[in-house]
């Protein structure tokens, strides 16, 4: 009777034991599959980490993108594994499918990802700048020392003036952390890989170098929003260059002025003493008067050809010119403007 009990109590051990082996089982198998298999975020996103950025403060990035749930889990693992006392800087992107181990993984090691920036349609170096610093870490301060400094311009082959000629309006992938200096070396090697030899030798047919083409695309690209114009007008440009016009080109007595808003260019405009007045110095401005777009830059490498050497907006106000080959044409259509401008009201 008594072995019989302890045959019961032994049965009951082992069913016990079982029990708990198997709820070890299950509960290690979730666990497992929380940490290791269980997606960590549902959508794409980026997490930024600065210079002032604290565990915490990530955590707090991650609770608006991740459920708190799986916040935790993070939490709980850099408790247990521990984490490096300085954050590694820089854009972490935190794709779906991923699980925590990962996320924690890519975190503690510093796997930084790059970032898109995309600029165009700007002017200036400053508002390249100013574009650049809210895309990434740097500041504009930071870039403008840079392309304002003649020993690093000149180390590049430019000036302060024309370095906006090395600056190609796309989208690039670069890390948010990456330095003034490094960005712009960046900017330096897409500047050579666009112009590769066939480009180099439409330019010099056009008896221009790179940064006359992209001197002359800014001017172009101020003058009309047409796209279909861009060959016409840069051809005439060309045409007054090799006759030794002055360009007279409107857009640069604007720069000159400091006030694109201009819409009307008047004789106190023409005084102004610049070497970007092109109805006061002949040959192209110093530099570009504008970031030139690639497309503007085609224009001038595949100029239309033509007898054209003057220009006017039309009077329909259509963004459209008018072209003439003499004077003659080019008044009267000049007469028809400026009518159109005065029925308008514009006077400045």
């Amino acid at each position: 009777m008594q072995t019989a009990s302890k045959g019961k109590v032994k049965l009951c051990l082992a069913i016990a034991l079982l029990v708990l082996v198997n709820v070890g089982i299950i509960g290690g198998c979730i666990v497992i599959k929380r940490y290791r298999f269980d997606s960590f975020a549902s959508n794409e996103f980026t997490l930024y980490i600065g210079d002032s950025t604290t565990l915490d403060s990530v955590f707090n990035q991650l609770r608006s993108q991740v459920s708190p749930s799986k916040v935790r889990r993070l939490e709980r693992l850099t408790a247990t594994k521990g984490f490096p006392s300085e954050l590694y800087t820089g854009a972490y992107r935190i794709k779906p499918g991923v699980n925590v181990v990962k996320i924690y993984e890519q975190l503690a090691q510093g796997k930084v990802s790059p970032v898109r920036i995309v600029f165009n349609n700007l002017r200036t170096k400053e508002d390249f700048a100013r574009s650049m610093s809210q895309q990434l870490k740097l500041s504009a301060e930071e870039l403008l020392v840079l392309m304002d400094s003649d020993a690093f311009c000149q180390e590049k082959g430019f000036t302060p003036q024309n370095i906006p000629a090395m600056l190609l309006p796309d989208s690039y992938e670069v890390y948010w952390n990456t330095s003034a200096a490094n960005l712009l070396l960046r900017m330096e090697r897409e500047y050579h890989r666009f112009w590769n030899e066939e480009r180099l030798d439409k330019a010099h047919k056009a008896g221009l170098s790179p940064i006359e083409v992209a001197t002359l695309a800014s001017i172009v690209e101020e003058e009309t929003n047409v796209a279909d114009e861009m060959p016409t007008i840069a051809g005439l440009y060309l045409n007054r260059l090799r006759r030794n016009i002055p360009l007279q080109a409107d857009p640069t007595i604007k720069f000159a002025i400091g006030d694109f808003g201009v819409k009307r260019i008047l004789k106190k405009h023409l005084d102004i003493d610049s070497p970007y007045n092109t109805y006061k110095y002949y040959g192209l401005p110093p530099g570009p008067i504008r970031i030139a777009s690639k497309q503007a830059i085609e224009a001038v490498l595949n100029y239309k050809r033509s007898n054209y050497l003057f220009m006017c907006a039309k009077e329909d106000m259509s963004g459209r010119h008018n072209f003439a080959a003499t004077l003659a044409e080019h008044n009267a259509n000049a007469r028809k403007y400026h009518k159109a401008l005065n029925e308008l009201k514009i006077m400045k």
